[in-house]
């Protein structure tokens, strides 16, 4: 079951992909937000890998500007040595992108982690630091959708700065107004399913 949006057919681009069993191991129960999706391939975030380090420790300056709770968010495996900001401001479009951000959707976007962070803060309703994405070539992501690797869900505004990091993936799949909900029980023992 799953929800295509986007311009062109089959095009995820916003919307959440879950994790279900047949995901494996590193997106297993991940949440990812997919910031760009066409021929050429995909790439998102994992919103809901906090990591052990405070954002301090990589950018000390847009410490005091994060959202609850603080730390540096683990995107994905893919480019681990790279940060990006993701971002809520309300009220503007592509058009009008605040001081150094970037928009690509429903209020989303990207900022420059490179500008200074006074001057790009006074617009934010919400910000969290990624370190890494998810990736996948073309087709790729595609082809998992198909093979049933991924829910593709609406996403809700909340979902990308979600309180409960931990709790995303089964909040996402409660919901969902179909039998979806009842992946929230499965294990991997398969005496407990």
């Amino acid at each position: 079951m799953t929800d295509h949006g986007g311009g062109r057919d089959g095009d995820v681009t916003g919307r959440l992909l879950v994790a279900t069993p047949l995901t494996g191991d590193v997106f297993e129960r991940s949440v990812v937000l997919v910031l760009h999706h066409d021929e050429d391939g995909a790439h998102g975030l994992v919103l809901n890998r906090p990591l052990d380090a405070a954002v301090s420790v990589v950018l000390p300056d847009w410490q005091p500007f994060v959202t609850a709770p603080g730390v540096l968010f683990q995107g994905g495996p893919v480019g681990k040595d790279t940060a990006m900001g993701l971002v809520s401001v309300p009220g503007h479009g592509k058009e009008d992108s605040p001081l150094g951000t970037q928009l690509l959707f429903g209020g989303l976007g990207l900022v420059d982690l490179d500008a200074p962070a006074p001057l790009v803060v006074p617009e934010l309703a919400a910000f969290r630091i990624f370190v890494g994405y998810a990736g996948w070539s073309a087709g790729q992501l595609d082809a998992e959708i198909a093979q049933g690797a991924w829910f593709v869900l609406p996403r809700e505004p909340r979902d990308p700065f979600h309180d409960g990091t931990d709790d995303l993936w089964r909040e996402v799949l409660l919901r969902q107004r179909s039998s979806l909900s009842l992946v929230t029980t499965w294990t991997g023992h398969p005496e407990r399913n």
